[in-house]
């Protein structure tokens, strides 16, 4: 979304000297969006111009879009410009101290690197990435070849004193005017020139030399791990986090004071920081950043995410001049953080808590006591219809509060995305006798309510004993059923295995005589085969045999039918009269 004014079309194309150098070759200064320098040239001119209100926001869907990029100069020009300042390259430190070597014998000044030649018998010793600091009258003197260097008289020190070593890979070396500093990756280096300038280096190295005054190092700064972490005062999310460098300056002979020469900014992604020079906004994305411009001042930052936080109102009257205090939930995301500040605020929830207050104040004030005091909640769930008595502050709140505060969050770069009322507090005499009586309606419906539950309980626990008697009287109508199929399937059972064992008794006898006499047939069938008289008559004899083993020797056989029947049936009754009189005198 862009908004321009036509009486600063002019200004538009005016520079504002934010500086973001991305160096991808001998070394990167600066690798950051960094805000430096201030001409004074250009100052006047600065602050006649007409303020520029750039609208142009990175979108959400690309976080990596930055506003700066239309007004980025690049420092290398003022970098190359400094006498004896010499950046290092791929070559390394020792090629960057040469090059500065032969611009100082060029200039007519004294060598910078050191004649002596070493040997490996005897003397101090430099190692393989070691550098020898000599103090020559005063001026530096640099030893670079590894080796020893033997000490007067061996050697000639008239005027000279070894002052010690330094690695080639130290981070900052400070020797009697000469200044080397290599910062890594994820450092940053503020150093201050003979003319007491600030500028600022990113993954690089430089070597100079001060021949009047001297080159500063204020600070190393690693970027990602800032000091000082920036949170949001009312959500209490971190926005960002931020640094600052410091430099002293004697004012007097007895008095010194430090003054912010820099300030460094790591806004986290999604987040976003606002620059402010003189009337002019800019809007800084995530990443890392260092201010170095006296004329640029961090506004703030802001996260583009989204908020949400419950805020009391102040008291507003309603039509009956009850006052009357609510707790609002407001949840919104910023998208365009130059409309907030161009209004004058510092958060969205300024800018909410304003044009909420007014808007429920409006509201409000056209609604009597008495249709508040039913609601208790004020939100989406209790907005169905418009048959409540209370739904005159509903439907105000949704017709019009939602629909103002949403258009006027736009204004301020803000879309709103939920509003409700969660509570509210009546004050005044008025409230408090008004709310006595609500309270002692509302402890009769509650107690009505109450008496209609328990009516209510009792009935259902009714229905709940008749419906267990009725469940018992079925399971004892079952039980008995069952136990009557039980004796019916039990009878018939046995009838049908008496039948079973009858017939099966009936066959066993039936195919037993069978059996037999098919025996006997046999056997008969074989004796009329015996034709010899002497085998019929051992067979006879043999049937005696086994008539006597079987009753007896004492045993007498009678016929029972025939011409001497009637002769057994006297000896029987004479063998009964015998034994019952041997029974009678027993």
């Amino acid at each position: 979304m862009t908004q321009t004014f036509p009486e600063i079309d002019a200004a538009y194309k005016r520079t504002w000297w934010i500086l973001m150098p991305q160096l991808t070759t001998m070394s990167n200064y600066a690798d950051g969006s960094t805000v430096v320098g201030d001409d004074s040239r250009d100052q006047h001119e600065f602050l006649k111009s007409k303020p520029k209100v750039n609208y142009d926001l990175p979108s959400p869907a690309s976080p990596k879009k930055r506003m700066g990029q239309p007004f980025i100069n690049n420092i290398d020009t003022e970098l190359e410009e400094r006498p004896f300042f010499v950046r290092i390259g791929k070559d390394g430190l020792i090629a960057a101290l040469q090059k500065l070597d032969k611009q100082l014998v060029e200039s007519g000044r004294p060598k910078l690197l050191s004649k002596k030649v070493p040997t490996d018998w005897i003397g101090s010793e430099i190692t393989p990435g070691e550098l020898g600091l000599i103090n020559h009258g005063g001026s530096p003197k640099i030893l670079t070849r590894p080796g020893r260097y033997p000490g007067f008289p061996l050697r000639n020190w008239w005027a000279r004193s070894f002052e010690g070593k330094k690695g080639l890979s130290d981070t900052v070396i400070e020797f009697l005017g000469l200044t080397v500093v290599q910062v890594s990756q994820n450092q940053a280096a503020v150093i201050s020139d003979p003319q007491n300038s600030i500028f600022v280096i990113k993954n690089a190295g430089f070597v100079c030399f001060a021949i009047e005054g001297t080159y500063d190092v204020l600070s190393i700064v690693d970027q990602t791990h800032l000091s000082q972490n920036v949170k949001d005062k009312i959500t209490h999310s971190i926005l960002g986090s931020t640094h600052e460098v410091t430099m002293k300056s004697k004012l007097n002979a007895k008095e010194e004071k430090e003054y912010v020469v820099a300030t460094f900014l790591n806004i986290p992604a999604n987040n976003c920081a606002i620059l402010q020079r003189g009337d002019d906004l800019e809007l800084l994305g995530a990443g890392q950043s260092v201010i170095t411009n006296p004329s640029v001042t961090l506004r703030g930052l802001y996260t583009l995410g989204e908020n949400q936080i419950e805020m009391p109102t102040k008291d507003i009257f309603t039509r009956d001049q009850v006052p009357v205090s609510l707790t609002i939930y407001l949840k919104w995301q910023l998208t365009e953080p130059l409309k907030l500040t161009t209004h004058g605020y510092n958060t969205p929830y300024d800018a909410l808590r304003d044009k909420t207050q007014s808007i429920l104040t409006q509201i409000v004030a056209h609604l009597d006591y008495s249709a508040m005091v039913k609601q208790r909640s004020i939100g989406p769930d209790n907005m169905e219809d418009g048959t409540d008595p209370s739904s005159a502050f509903l439907d105000a709140l949704r017709t019009r509060a939602m629909d103002e505060m949403h258009e006027a969050a736009l204004d301020y770069g803000i879309i709103l995305k939920d509003l409700a009322v969660i509570d509210r507090q009546f004050k005044g005499e008025i409230a408090s006798t008004m709310d006595k009586l609500t309270t002692r309606a509302l402890q009769a419906q509650v107690e009505a309510a109450n008496v209609d539950r328990e009516n209510s309980n009792k009935v259902k626990q009714e229905e709940g004993a008749l419906s267990v008697a009725r469940i018992k009287a079925q399971a004892r109508n079952t039980q008995a059923d069952s136990e009557a199929y039980s004796v019916v399937a039990a009878a018939k059972a046995q009838a049908q295995r008496t039948r079973i064992e009858a017939e099966a008794q009936a066959e066993a006898t039936r195919l037993a005589a069978e059996a037999d006499a098919e025996a006997i047939r046999i056997k008969a069938n074989a004796d009329a085969q015996v034709s010899d008289q002497f085998a019929r008559e051992m067979e006879l004899r043999r049937m005696e045999v086994a008539k006597v083993r079987a009753y007896g020797s004492k045993t007498v056989f009678v016929p029972s039918d025939g011409p001497a029947a009637q002769m057994g049936s006297a000896m029987a009754l004479g063998m009964a009269a015998g034994m019952g009189a041997d029974a009678r005198r027993a």
